[in-house]
């Protein structure tokens, strides 16, 4: 099935927001980083600006700069209705209010469009559809990045997961994702067999973050390579 843009909800988080979701130190800031359905994030674009190297993969990097545009401004009401009616559902101490999370995300989304031409120009900016191999090398990068994405779409499936963080760790060294609930802000259906899959040649832990929108959601799994 063809990916289609009409059923993209952009919605971008920030520098700031990846660096307590994934507890990035200074030494991950100097490692090579790959981020895995950062959609319209704009944590890329201000890495570039601090110099320090990050390549961002996601299908709807296959549209124009005037297409994400578009979508953003089409759906960005919708979904802040879905959060003023789930309210309850999140923890508002970093982020007060909706109105202020709407601040957040339309600064960060502006920043990812004015930077996504350059970025594409750069390779910064990637199409890329999971679980499908990437164009990069066995241990290309030191860390990998999944926010917002897996684990928390449960719906697609476990052979979906299993594949696609098969792809990640060949490529990756470590790879981190967040957060480990489910759309409903419950356990995900996933968690326990990618745990269980992936134990035996590697080490997984699950660890805190630093970061809490959706109650409870404040752990991110690790899998790690084992060191011999």
């Amino acid at each position: 099935m063809a990916f289609e843009l009409k059923n993209v909800v952009p919605w971008g988080r920030n520098l700031e927001e990846y660096t307590k979701i994934f507890k990035l130190t200074d030494a991950d800031f100097n490692n090579r980083i790959i981020s895995f359905g950062d959609g319209p994030a704009s944590f890329n674009s201000e890495m570039a600006k601090l110099n320090k190297t990050v390549v961002s993969l996601d299908p709807i990097y296959q549209f124009t700069k005037a297409e994400l545009n578009q979508r953003i401004d089409e759906t960005k009401e919708t979904v802040l209705e879905q959060m003023r009616t789930n309210q309850e559902k999140f923890v508002w101490k970093n982020i007060k209010n909706v109105d202020e999370l709407e601040q957040i995300r339309m600064k960060a989304m502006s920043v990812f469009i004015d930077d996504y031409e350059k970025g594409k120009e750069q390779q910064r900016y990637i199409y890329h559809e999971l679980p499908n191999k990437t164009k990069y090398d066995t241990s290309e990068f030191d860390l990998g990045l999944s926010s917002h994405f897996l684990i928390l779409y449960s719906q697609l499936g476990l052979d979906f997961h299993i594949q696609s963080i098969i792809e990640m760790l060949r490529i990756c060294k470590e790879i981190r994702i967040f957060p480990i609930l489910n759309l409903n802000a419950t356990k995900s259906e996933v968690l326990e067999d990618i745990i269980t899959h992936f134990s035996t040649d590697f080490n997984v832990t699950i660890e805190s973050s630093d970061y809490e929108f959706q109650k409870d959601g404040n752990k991110m799994l690790v899998i790690k390579r084992k060191i011999n």
